[in-house]
């Protein structure tokens, strides 16, 4: 990647007058908005903010999990909201891969968008130790919809390193029961991680894509088999051209069904005389890259180059 001439592009958008539809065209195909009201669409389209202490869900407790109003994307869980006085919904986490961090248009703020539409939710602040995590996402009421533990859509997470995250990404984008997809930077010692540092290869971080899915629709063994049909396993500390420990192949694993899951992986392509190179880690913290890596091929409308698919299993 450090050969790469990257380019930036803008997506598609139309935006339509309140009461029609909203669309985006992406790799994914055309999603379907909500339809907003005058006031939501300030906020959530146009980065309006909401008077203090009168939204829905400043003072709210009930168990569930918090959606994004215009796209229905999960964002927060209630076991992650606080209340810090400030007068909107304080929440000390998101829902991995849910929100992107962008730079304030006012120069020195952070603010936070849906990942999956781009909606405005607010703004994300640390070191004001409220908790333990020390971060407190302060989100528009209006921004969101909040579904009861008993109607919320079961989700889980996985996360991949296999090369260049923009490729591993691509492969994943279109795979039904995906939910989202985030690239980032994963198993290194240094916090907040720049892409720049993670490419001189001595932060320990792998490029790594963090994918959020529906269990009920795609199984975590289905994601893990795309994901070894999609790069050379058998390389040590690089994929194609890309050399180095950046670009190493590795399952960061979030429990023990996914551990054995993988094992069990292993053991198949062993028996199948292949040499997995492949790394078996616990997760740690996944740093969330920058903004211009996010689903890379989809904006620039080309392929990977060293990411293709063969079946294996």
């Amino acid at each position: 990647m450090h050969r790469r001439i990257l380019f930036l592009s803008v997506g598609l958008w139309i935006i339509l007058l309140p009461g029609c539809v909203h669309t985006r065209n992406n790799n994914n195909g055309t999603m379907t908005y909500r339809t907003l009201t005058p006031e939501e669409e300030r906020v959530i389209v146009n980065k309006g903010t909401e008077r203090p202490f009168t939204g829905e869900y400043y003072q709210h407790k009930e168990k569930g999990t918090y959606h994004c109003k215009r796209c229905d994307a999960p964002l927060y869980r209630s076991e992650d909201k606080f209340d810090s006085g400030c007068g909107w919904p304080s929440f000390d986490d998101e829902i991995p891969g849910a929100v992107k961090r962008v730079p304030d248009a006012d120069g020195y703020r952070t603010e936070i968008v849906c990942a999956n539409c781009g909606g405005h939710l607010g703004h994300v602040f640390e070191g004001e130790r409220f908790t333990e995590k020390n971060t407190r996402h302060c989100v528009n009421s209006i921004s969101m919809i909040f579904k009861k533990e008993d109607t919320m859509q079961k989700t889980d997470t996985a996360i991949f390193a296999g090369g260049c995250f923009w490729g591993v990404e691509h492969h994943f984008l279109n795979k039904p029961g995906v939910i989202s997809t985030t690239v980032g930077y994963i198993g290194g010692h240094k916090d907040h991680p720049t892409y720049e540092e993670v490419c001189t290869g001595k932060t320990g971080h792998a490029e790594a894509m963090q994918v959020i899915f529906d269990p009920a629709r795609v199984s975590y063994q289905e994601l893990a088999i795309l994901f070894f049909e999609i790069h050379d396993f058998t390389q040590v500390n690089g994929q194609g051209p890309d050399i180095g420990e950046q670009y190493r192949s590795e399952v960061f694993y979030l429990d023990e069904n996914q551990k054995k899951t993988i094992e069990e992986l292993f053991s198949i392509l062993k028996d199948k005389g292949y040499k997995v190179a492949t790394k078996l880690t616990p997760a740690t913290k996944f740093w969330e890259a920058e903004n211009y890596h996010q689903e890379y091929y989809s904006r620039k409308g080309s392929k990977p180059y060293c990411h293709a698919y063969r079946k294996v299993f």
